[in-house]
This record gives C-alpha cells, sequence and structure tokens, in this order.
C-alpha cells in the first residue's frame, strides 16, 4: 500500500483489486507520530466498525470508498474522544459531525484525530499540550495553526485529504506551510454542526489535500444546508462559475517581516498570474488590515471566551490561550455593538474593492518561524502569521490557498486567493490551472500535478451560442450582465444547418439539425441557474433554447430555430459560422463602396 496517493489512486486501487478495506487496519498500525501531528489514532475495532459499514456496498456508487481520511480534534467522530487539544475538555463522540457524516456516507474512512492549537486558537501549531507539530519539511519549524496535524497528514501523503477549521486562517496557513491546498469555502456552505466553535459566527470546516481536484471533490460531498446548523446557507444559483475579469488585485503595501525569501517567491506568483493573462494592479490594503486587527484586539475576542468557558475553566486552558481569552474581560456590550458596525462597514468597503477583480492574491504567510522563535514570543509571531487571513470570514468571502514554491531554504511558500462570497468553483477552476502552471511537486512527495477533474458544482447551465450572442457581437451583453462566463470556443456535431434569417434586428442566424449538414462554429458559456431564466425569456421567435450536441458528442442547451422561419432564410452553413458569414458581408460592402468610390472619381 504506497502512502502518497491522490483521491483517485485510492479509488483506482479499490477497483483494480490491489488494496482491500481489511487492509487499512494494517496501515494504520504502522502509522506513527513522531511529528505530533495525530491525538488520537483509529483504534482496529474503530476501523473494523467503519469497514463493516461498507460492507456489501457497490464501490461505483460511492465516490470515495475506503479512502481514509483525518479529522481535526475539534470536530466530532462518533466512538472517538474529541479533545479540542484540551485534555481536561475531552469527550467520548456519540455521533457524526455532519460532515463526517458525510464523507462516510460516501465511504471515506476515518483514520484519527490531528493535533491542533488549542480550541483552534492560534496560526502556528504549536499551542498544544500534545506537543508542537513539526513542519512537514523541517521538523524545526513550526507547521502552522491552528489545523496544523490536519496539514501535515496530508502533506506526507498518509491520507489523501483532511478536514481543518478556519476562523482566522487556521485552514490556509498550515497549508502553505506544508505545500499542500487549504480550502477555506464560504461560510454556510459546509455545516459547522458537530464542530466546538472558535468564533462561530465566522468559523468554517475547512479541507486540506494534495490538489484542488481532489478538494473540490470533498466538497461536493461536504456542502449542502443543514438544517441543524444556525450559521448554514443555501447556495445561491446566481454566481459565476469561473473568473472572467481578467484582473487579480494584490495589496498595494506589503510586509514579509524581513523575510527576503518570501518575498521573492510573491514576486514569482506575480509573475506566473501574468503568464496565466490575467493583469495585476495594487489595491488599497488598509480596510483589510484594519478589519484583519480587530479579530483579536477588539471585542470579538469575546466569542473565544465563551466558547471555551463552556468547556472547561480559564485557568485548565494552555498558558498563551488563558491570555489570549482573559481579553474579553476589557470590553462591554457598547464595545461589541460599536465593534460590529465598524465590521460591516469595513466588509462593505473590502466587498466593494473586490467588485472589480476577478480574485486578491496574498502571500499565505509573510513568513514561517522556528517552533523555539514562536515559543519564545508566541503573541507577537503568532500576529505575523495572521497578516492576511484574519479578514477573509470577517468580510464573508471565499479563499483557496495553493503552493507556491519551495524557497532556497527549502521550505514551501503558499499564496492564497481570495473572492467574494460563493465564488468557491471559480477559485477552484483557477486552482487547477495554477497547479498546472506552477508544477510543483505534490506536499513532501515528488509527484506531479495532472489535472483529473472537470470542476463543476451544478449551479449553472451550459449554452451554446451561435449568432448575436457570441464575444463582440451585439446581444453578447445578455449573457455578460447575467454572470455568464465563456467556457470554450468549439464546433457543434456535423450534422447542422445554419440560416441567415430575414427581418431580424439585429441580424440573427437560425440552426437546426440536419442529417446532410455541418459542423458550425458555437461558443459555450456558463450561466447561473437562477439567471438562466431572464436569457431565456428575452428570445424572440422564431429562435428558442433546445438541446445541441458538440462535436466532442456531448450535448448542451443552445439556440435552435423554428422550421416555418427557414423557408424563406438564406443557407450559410458553407461559412461554417455566422462570425464568417458576416464577415464575408463587411468584405461586400467595402468592395461596393470602394467600386462607387472608383465611378464617383471617374
Amino acid at each position: 500500500m504506497h502512502n502518497l496517493w491522490t483521491v483517485q489512486d485510492w479509488q483506482h486501487a479499490y477497483q483494480n483489486n490491489n488494496i482491500q478495506l481489511s487492509d487499512l487496519i494494517e496501515y494504520v498500525a504502522e502509522l506513527n507520530n513522531d511529528d505530533h501531528a495525530w491525538i488520537s489514532i483509529a483504534t482496529a475495532a474503530q476501523l473494523q466498525a467503519q469497514i463493516d459499514a461498507l460492507t456489501g456496498a457497490d464501490i461505483e456508487s460511492l465516490p470515495l470508498y475506503g479512502v481514509p481520511f483525518a479529522v481535526k480534534d475539534n470536530i466530532d467522530v462518533a466512538g472517538f474522544y474529541t479533545t479540542a487539544a484540551c485534555k481536561e475538555a475531552a469527550y467520548l463522540a456519540t455521533s457524526d459531525a455532519t460532515a463526517v457524516a458525510k464523507l462516510k456516507a460516501a465511504g471515506a474512512i476515518v483514520v484519527g484525530k490531528t493535533n491542533l492549537d488549542q480550541f483552534a486558537t492560534g496560526l502556528v501549531g504549536v499551542r498544544s499540550p500534545y506537543g508542537a507539530v513539526k513542519n512537514s519539511f523541517n521538523p524545526e519549524y513550526i507547521s502552522g495553526g491552528s489545523s496544523s496535524g490536519s496539514s501535515v497528514v496530508v502533506a506526507n501523503g498518509l491520507v489523501p485529504f483532511s478536514l481543518g477549521t478556519d476562523t482566522a486562517g487556521s485552514g490556509r496557513i498550515p497549508a502553505g506551510h506544508n505545500n499542500i491546498v487549504g480550502l477555506k469555502p464560504t461560510k454556510g456552505w459546509f455545516s459547522t454542526t458537530g464542530l466546538i466553535p472558535a468564533c462561530r459566527t465566522i468559523d468554517v470546516i475547512s479541507i486540506f489535500a494534495l490538489t484542488v481536484d481532489d478538494a473540490w471533490q470533498v466538497a461536493q460531498v461536504m456542502q449542502g444546508y443543514d438544517a441543524s446548523d444556525d450559521y448554514s446557507r443555501v447556495h445561491p444559483q446566481n454566481v459565476p462559475s469561473q473568473f472572467s475579469k481578467g484582473k487579480i488585485g494584490i495589496p498595494d503595501t506589503l510586509e514579509f517581516y524581513g523575510d527576503a525569501e518570501t518575498e521573492k517567491a510573491f514576486q514569482l506568483a506575480i509573475a506566473r498570474v501574468q503568464s496565466l493573462g490575467y493583469t495585476v494592479e495594487p489595491i488599497d490594503f488598509v480596510p483589510f488590515q484594519q478589519l484583519a486587527t480587530a479579530l483579536y484586539n477588539r471585542s470579538w475576542v469575546a466569542e473565544r471566551t465563551s466558547a471555551v468557558e463552556k468547556m472547561v475553566q480559564r485557568e485548565q486552558t494552555h498558558p498563551v490561550i488563558g491570555q489570549i481569552i482573559a481579553q474579553a474581560d476589557r470590553f462591554s456590550a457598547v464595545d461589541a455593538m460599536q465593534d460590529e458596525y465598524e465590521r460591516a462597514r469595513l466588509s462593505r468597503v473590502i466587498q466593494n474593492t473586490l467588485a472589480d477583480y476577478d480574485a486578491l492574491m496574498v502571500p499565505t504567510a509573510p513568513t514561517i518561524y522556528r517552533i523555539a522563535e514562536v515559543e519564545a514570543d508566541p503573541l507577537v509571531k503568532n500576529s505575523h502569521m495572521g497578516a492576511y487571513t484574519n479578514f477573509v470570514n470577517f468580510a464573508d468571502l471565499s479563499a483557496l490557498a495553493l503552493p507556491n514554491s519551495i524557497r532556497a531554504d527549502g521550505l514551501p511558500t503558499g499564496v492564497t486567493f481570495i473572492a467574494s462570497a460563493w465564488m468557491d468553483e471559480a477559485l477552484a477552476k483557477f486552482g487547477q490551472k495554477w497547479q498546472q502552471a506552477s508544477q510543483l511537486k505534490l506536499g513532501t512527495s515528488e509527484l506531479s500535478y495532472e489535472k483529473i477533474t472537470e470542476i463543476s458544482s451544478g449551479h449553472s447551465v451550459k449554452l451554446a451560442v451561435v449568432g448575436a450572442h457570441l464575444t463582440g457581437m451585439p446581444l453578447n451583453f445578455q449573457l455578460t450582465t447575467r454572470s455568464g462566463t465563456l467556457i470554450k470556443q468549439t464546433r457543434t456535431a456535423s450534422h447542422y444547418k445554419l440560416y441567415a434569417l430575414k427581418n431580424t434586428t439585429p441580424p440573427k442566424p437560425g440552426l437546426q439539425y440536419n442529417a446532410k449538414g455541418f459542423s458550425i462554429e458555437v461558443e459555450v458559456w456558463d450561466i447561473p441557474r437562477a439567471l438562466f431564466g431572464d436569457i431565456v425569456a428575452e428570445v424572440p421567435a422564431p429562435l428558442g433554447i433546445g438541446n445541441v450536441q458538440l462535436i466532442d458528442g456531448t450535448w448542451v442547451k443552445g439556440f435552435i430555430c423554428e422550421g416555418y422561419a427557414l423557408e424563406d432564410a438564406t443557407d450559410i452553413s458553407h461559412f461554417g459560422g455566422w462570425r464568417e458569414f458576416i464577415k464575408s458581408k463587411q468584405l461586400s460592402n467595402t468592395k461596393f463602396k470602394c467600386e462607387c468610390i472608383g465611378e464617383v472619381a471617374k
């Protein structure tokens, strides 16, 4: 059994009978905890219970059949103790967190609970009585937190994915420090039922994986509204499915705390974004910084205090955690309301700023420290880690942390792309392009990235356009103003005819199936489901929306035409598409004008 497999590798191994579910028991028994990544590793009995639940299951019907995963130890897994890295707070979970239950229902198997900064309070991974989690590349350095163990077990290839949490960057910083992907979802997209809260209003459960493809596949299993979670939200059907503005913002002021290697790595990231065809523009980062500062320095810290003191006495916590939650004593209810008003103001400024960009790119962390350095200066060094993360959940944004480069000293650096709420799918599609372009090894392995998944969420409709809705044509705005994005330029299957219709303004063609036809040029656009009806409502007779077959054999929605309108229409199929026909007319008009000018000159 190989210990550097992606989700797809595990799937293939089971499908080809290279491994059996029972092999997991021996595999897990050989896991060690030299790096302090685990709080508890599954026993043979705990594994067997999960294996028994899959007995007789159809491998093909379970997308994560037999795939092992790890869970941050502030998330409940039935039959395991939940500790939040505080021994005094430990309890035996009797039911799975909603996210874990969904993953198990898809066939995945929990192999252990991972270490964390106690009560998910920290971005360094050293604030745990279970030991400081060692970086997967260099054990002298921090792994990042608070989801420290979850990131390291993925980076080292022990599991292909794991669950973390993210309040202020806990699902992103560890990804950056360990050369893996960290998917920080929009708040409310994944249920947090069964999670010990840190700051309940902004907590999310996050995903670590070696590839964007794996993270997205896991997200599709976990996502969905949960009535038992007061902060759960229904995914809207009106958001773009991919980037379309061609612009990426970066902070106009960048702080690396003297770390020249990370600064150099970020310049490399800027060049890579530009090579992918995006314009990079600096944006005013002051509102982002102001909101980030509020998380630990204003009354919001009372959320952490409330969560912790429901479980243990303050003096029972890790010394640094106790110091942090004690700050709540300085604030009043009036302070809390004033801070909420300021949060709302800054969030609106940030959202308005990002509206002009596909995403904001930031260093995932501005630097990295040795474990000893953080232990000697725990509060200041920890605050440095959150320079580019603390504001994200406060402002209701989505984010994807991606590997960027390996520094000259052998340590990894990452970048994070941050976008508006519910832009998770667009971020993931961009993330695939990023991993293809960077060609970094996966985690600590020698494996290279290979795209395996066409990312889709089912929240959009593919629409083939053939005439006035093509890019640059008069009705294209009907797509772009409905958050439509161009997927590809292609052709239909070779059994269609195209006609120039009479008396249409602007001029439009009609497409009709014909066994003796041609392959016609089309563009395929992704239209958010909630806005697709708006486009359909504007389609005039004799046109309509039906199904069109593309040259690759797939079917999509597309513009078609009623037969009666073609009786006096002109067959232009031989042009191969509307653009070529329009071009020919323009050339004819130009030639006619030139001839007329020549006649006048005579």
